[in-house]
């Protein structure tokens, strides 16, 4: 298992975040993951490193960018 966190730019409110967590929550291979709009991070723990790419690709599809 690998955790990893994530600085999300463009997160503005909790629908962003709501955004975020629904798009997440629908994703294979992540274990449990927490968002934070005041700090905006997300930190995740997933079963293999290729998910990683596969939840930036997703977060960035909806608008957010990601600096790890």
């Amino acid at each position: 298992m690998k955790n990893i966190a994530l600085k999300i730019e463009g997160m503005k409110c909790e629908g962003c975040v709501n955004r975020i967590k629904n798009a997440l929550s629908t994703m294979k291979g992540i274990d449990s993951f927490d968002l934070s709009l005041e700090n905006k991070k997300l930190t995740l723990s997933v079963k293999k490193e290729k998910t990683i790419d596969e939840v930036i690709k997703k977060i960035e599809a909806l608008g957010f960018c990601i600096s790890k």
